[in-house]
C-alpha cells in the first residue's frame, strides 16, 4: 500500500510508503492519501494526526514518471485531483497535523510539509523547492506558505534557486519548528502527536481557523474572530475541564469534547 494508516491511541499515524520512489506521489497515493485524511477527520477519537515517511525519504514531491505518461492523469488533474485536495484537507481539518520530516522533502513533498500545523525534521533532513530544476513553478501551496514562513526575499531565492535547505537551517529561518538528532527523532516527534492528541482538539480547532483567517482580515476583524471562536471555545467540555483542573491544581483530562 502507498499509504500505510494506524490508529495509535488518539493518533492517527500516516506514513507514505514508496520507499523505492523516495515516497514520490503518483494517482493511488495521493487518492489514498485523501481518503485517510478524511478518515482521521471523521473519527472523533482521533485527536491528532502524524505524517511521516518510510524510508530514506520524507517525500520527494511527483513521480515524474507518472507526468510524462501520455496515459496519465495530465498536469491539470495532477493539482486538481491529487495536491490541492491534499493540502486543502490539512490546512481544514480541525485537528492538529504534525509532519514528522524523516528525510529529504522536495517539490511538493516539501509543501505538503509546510502546510502541516507542527513541522518537524530530523537532524539529517532537508527541504528542497525542486520545481525551477524542472521547468515548473512551486504548487502545492508552497507560495503561499513559504513567503509567510520565511519572507518575500528567502522565499524567491529558495524558489527560484532551488537550494537544498538542510534541517538546521530550515529551523533556523523559522521554516520548521524543531529538529531532533537522527537517534531520537522517531521517539520525539512521536510525543508531540501524543501531547496534542492529549489537549483540547476543539480549541486547537479554532486556533487553526484563527490563523487562517488571519491572513486575509484586519486587525479589527480579526478581533471580532477571536471573539465568536472564544465564545465557542468557552462553551466546550475541556474548557470547563481545564478552569477545574487549574483551580483544584490537577492535570486535566481533555476528552475533545
Amino acid at each position: 500500500m502507498p499509504i500505510v494508516f494506524e490508529r495509535i491511541g488518539n493518533v492517527g499515524k500516516i506514513t507514505l510508503n514508496r520507499p523505492a520512489k523516495f515516497n514520490a506521489f503518483n494517482r493511488e497515493m495521493a487518492l489514498q492519501m485523501q481518503e485517510v485524511l478524511d478518515e482521521c477527520a471523521r473519527a472523533q477519537d482521533i485527536r491528532a494526526v502524524y505524517i511521516t515517511g518510510n524510508g530514506k525519504a520524507f517525500c520527494a514531491g511527483q513521480d515524474l514518471a507518472e507526468v510524462t505518461d501520455p496515459k496519465g492523469p495530465g498536469m491539470n488533474r495532477i493539482l486538481s485531483e491529487h495536491y490541492n485536495p491534499i493540502v486543502s484537507k490539512i490546512k481544514w481539518l480541525e485537528k492538529p497535523v504534525v509532519a514528522a520530516v524523516n528525510g529529504v522533502a522536495a517539490g511538493a513533498g516539501a509543501n505538503i510539509a509546510l502546510c502541516c500545523d507542527i513541522v518537524v525534521a530530523a537532524q539529517s533532513a532537508s527541504f528542497i523547492q525542486a520545481f525551477s530544476g524542472i521547468g515548473l513553478i512551486p504548487d502545492s501551496g508552497g507560495t503561499f506558505m513559504l513567503p509567510r514562513l520565511v519572507g518575500w526575499q528567502k522565499a524567491s531565492a529558495l524558489m527560484l534557486l532551488g537550494d537544498k535547505v538542510p534541517a538546521a537551517e530550515a529551523e533556523r529561518m523559522g521554516m520548521i519548528y524543531k529538529v531532533f538528532d537522527d537517534e531520537s527523532f522517531a521517539t520525539s516527534s512521536w510525543q508531540l502527536a501524543e501531547r496534542l492528541s492529549a489537549m483540547p482538539t476543539k480549541a486547537l480547532g479554532m486556533t487553526k481557523l484563527a490563523l487562517r483567517w488571519s491572513f486575509a482580515h484586519t486587525f479589527k476583524e480579526q478581533l471580532e474572530n477571536e471573539d465568536k471562536l472564544q465564545q465557542r471555545a468557552a462553551a466546550t467540555a475541556d474548557f470547563k475541564e481545564g478552569v477545574a483542573a487549574f483551580l483544584e491544581k490537577r492535570t486535566p483530562n481533555f476528552t475533545g469534547e
